[in-house]
């Protein structure tokens, strides 16, 4: 867009130029417009007025959510259930409910239009983050992640520690501990109760369990209960601190939960309690979105296909009802194939991954 000043001081410069017996065309395209821009500017008084386009009236689309359809979408937004979660959760969420508002760029534009597209919970922006180790997981019980973490305490200086155990298919934890110590006997007895608790004494292929360099996890004690679990266990490269990116993620999303004491736990008790209410809330209620906004329990017990299929059926006939609001072609809603942790090679990555066996759900 041209200012009306800038418009002036080239049309006299042009217009200075063809006296003087430039060609009009020559002339203009030095001056880095087109021989038509410069009649329409004379024509319609576009050296008198300048651009007519940041001041134009223009009507609202016909397909244009009313007011009461807008009213109805931010009372959903603010609804408890929905206060923390931002609308590419909300949304799946309502779907899974058998309802349609919106699409996740409307309910965000509402919101934003109302002063409410700050984060939502105590979380802070994300940032771009290099894509996650050479294993891949095609189904559950594949191959596991596990780290340890520090939970704070009311006392400065006093740390619990919080033992997680995830599969990195369907992103459930399957096995988690809190204790006021650091020691290997309790990795020993994390591992051996979640391979109990996931059956992979029945397995013919046992899972991979990755984790990072910690002395705790490295242990001689935990070796041998890896080896008589048949379980083999992986580690993180030397001086490579994303690794474990899937348990760091893991962690991060505990630690800035809205109910995560900021001032610590009181005691133990509290503390397991805490990590009791939150490993239920992750794997149960949360739509985790890098599986298709599914519950991670869902896909560990193999449910998210039919739940994505009733979805990609829900915006169908959304799109049937209103086909004035869907300008291409309905979201997506295939499930997510194989998962690969730190993969080196693109090649490596497609060889193992069911794209090419998961029917597209876009329609």
């Amino acid at each position: 867009m041209i200012l009306i000043e800038d418009r002036r001081s080239l049309a006299l410069d042009i217009e200075t130029a063809h006296s003087a017996g430039a060609r009009l065309r020559l002339a203009c395209e030095v001056a880095g417009i087109d021989e038509r821009t410069l009649q329409r500017w004379k024509a319609h008084a576009g050296l008198v007025k300048g651009d007519g386009r940041p001041q134009a009236v223009r009507p609202a689309p016909s397909h244009a959510l009313s007011q009461d359809e807008r009213s109805k979408l931010l009372g959903v937004a603010n609804e408890p259930r929905f206060c923390a979660v931002p609308p590419a959760r909300i949304v799946p969420m309502l779907a899974d409910e058998g309802v349609y508002l919106a699409s996740e760029s409307t309910f965000s534009r509402v919101l934003r239009a109302n002063n409410q597209t700050a984060h939502r919970g105590r979380a802070k922006a994300p940032h771009a983050k290099r894509p996650p180790t050479t294993h891949i997981a095609t189904s559950v019980r594949q191959v596991w992640c596990w780290d340890m973490t520090y939970l704070p305490a009311t006392v400065v200086g006093h740390w619990f520690h919080l033992y997680l155990i995830l599969d990195l298919y369907s992103r459930k934890i399957v096995g988690w501990e809190v204790h006021e110590t650091d020691h290997s006997d309790h990795a020993v007895h994390l591992v051996r109760r979640t391979a109990l608790a996931e059956g992979i004494a029945a397995l013919t292929v046992k899972p991979v369990l990755h984790g990072d360099n910690g002395s705790t996890l490295k242990a001689t004690t935990v070796l041998a209960m890896l080896n008589w679990l048949g379980v083999k266990p992986s580690y993180s490269r030397p001086r490579v601190s994303d690794d474990n990116a899937y348990a760091e993620a893991l962690f991060r999303t505990a630690k800035y939960r809205p109910e995560f004491p900021v001032n610590g736990f009181a005691d133990l008790e509290a503390a397991r309690i805490w990590a009791a209410g939150f490993v239920h809330w992750y794997n149960v209620e949360h739509r985790h979105s890098g599986i298709q906004y599914v519950s991670p329990a869902q896909r560990h017990a193999g449910e998210d296909q039919a739940i994505l299929a009733a979805r990609h059926t829900l915006y169908t006939q959304a799109r049937e009802q209103n086909p004035a609001r869907w300008s291409g072609k309905t979201r997506n809603w295939s499930p997510i194939g194989a998962v690969t942790l730190n993969p080196e090679r693109d090649c490596v990555i497609k060889a193992y991954s069911g794209n090419n066996d998961i029917q597209q759900l876009a329609a």
